[in-house]
């Protein structure tokens, strides 16, 4: 009768938040990836890789000679030479089916693929800015970037990032003068490579965690010289209600959204989202998202364009999110939206990166051993 008895909530062993993850992900990705989940799970539990993204307002004139010695290289420069190659082929293409018409010989088949990417080309040249350097070593070399460092007046030369999460900034496309929202900002990454563009002609940085738009700050004091700090605001209002602080206000428009951090969470137990604490919040996300998108949409103006990012491989927080938006925007707002075609991506940034190639909506860079960036969603909506 007076026996002990046992609490198990004391003493029932506590399942790890990485486990977690990864049984939801074995479960949900191994539907959506098929035969790809193997890879990508044995990726998102290596070590990712980074590249080292060029700080044009530090004194680093030595900096991509050093980075090109150990074999690194400009992953986006190098696609747009590969563009001027295919337009240079593609001419070549052309005047040798011109003589050949006369001997009925057709364009082969290498000639007939130069002339296609040539005549992608001309949107993939004025759409990627040529501003924005980003180092990355080969695929399947893992070596690591030294850590950044300061010029004379302090400013670090180059920024460690996932090179994925540059695609949603370069799909952005700001010129110049633009009034830039970032409304997702910190930790600054992707606030910084906008300024690197050169273009912002004001720049909104958002973040509602008060903690992290401390380190959007120091980020933005470490790497930008102060008369270009002058133009960017900071602030730490909720996302979703932006549209009541400007709306219909900005040309461009980055919402890169809270989600389940597939590789953190894989990899990771401190602030983890699949604790079990955080159940209901990581069951809300989809929503959380589709508020944030929805006020980014009501914050663009009129034809201005939302690029919508995630770092999540999962298609509710993705795909089904936008297709979301763009109802809730046409049945609640009148405002319709066009999707576009970002698929050029996919062509001038095989090299780097191992894309997805099913998305319905959008582009997906997935982890792979010999590239391994990402998870990286991302998705433009032009308002008409």
């Amino acid at each position: 009768r007076h026996r002990h008895k046992e609490k198990w909530a004391a003493t029932a062993p506590r399942i790890p938040s990485t486990r977690l993850a990864l049984h939801h992900f074995d479960t949900s990705y191994s539907l959506h990836l098929g035969a790809l989940w193997p890879s990508v799970r044995a990726g998102l539990l290596c070590e990712q890789k980074y590249g080292a993204l060029l700080n044009n307002f530090a004194a680093a004139d030595h900096v991509p000679e050093e980075l090109e010695l150990l074999n690194a290289t400009d992953f986006i420069s190098e696609a747009l030479q590969k563009v001027q190659q295919w337009q240079r082929g593609a001419a070549v293409g052309e005047a040798a089916s011109g003589c050949q018409e006369g001997s009925g010989e057709g364009r082969t088949g290498m000639q007939a693929e130069m002339v296609t990417q040539a005549e992608m080309s001309p949107p993939l040249c004025t759409s990627i800015s040529s501003k924005i350097k980003c180092y990355t070593f080969p695929r399947g070399d893992i070596t690591r970037f030294r850590p950044a460092r300061p010029d004379g007046l302090g400013l670090l030369d180059y920024y460690l990032m996932d090179a994925a999460s540059l695609l949603p900034v370069l799909a952005l496309d700001v010129q110049p003068d633009d009034f830039v929202l970032d409304l997702c900002a910190a930790p600054g990454g992707k606030t910084l490579a906008l300024l690197q563009t050169g273009f912002c002609g004001h720049l909104a940085a958002n973040d509602v965690s008060v903690s992290r738009t401390k380190r959007l700050y120091q980020i933005l004091q470490s790497y930008v010289p102060k008369e270009v700090r002058d133009t960017v605001t900071v602030t730490s209002y909720d996302g979703r209600d932006w549209d009541q602080v400007k709306g219909g206000t900005f040309h461009k428009v980055l919402v890169d959204v809270p989600c389940t951090t597939d590789r953190h969470s894989a990899m990771e137990e401190d602030n983890n989202i699949f604790h079990k604490r955080r159940t209901k919040e990581r069951q809300m996300l989809p929503m959380l998202q589709l508020q944030l998108l929805m006020a980014g949409i009501l914050a663009a103006r009129p034809g201005g364009a939302v690029v919508y990012s995630t770092c999540s491989l999962s298609p509710l927080q993705n795909e089904c999110v936008v297709e979301r938006a763009l109802d809730v925007a046409q049945a609640q707002f009148n405002i319709s939206l066009h999707p576009e075609d970002l698929s050029h991506f996919r062509t001038l940034f095989q090299d780097t990166f191992s894309f997805f190639s099913e998305c319905r909506l959008g582009e997906l860079v997935l982890p792979h051993l010999t590239a391994n960036f990402g998870p990286m969603y991302f998705c433009k909506l032009r308002r008409v």
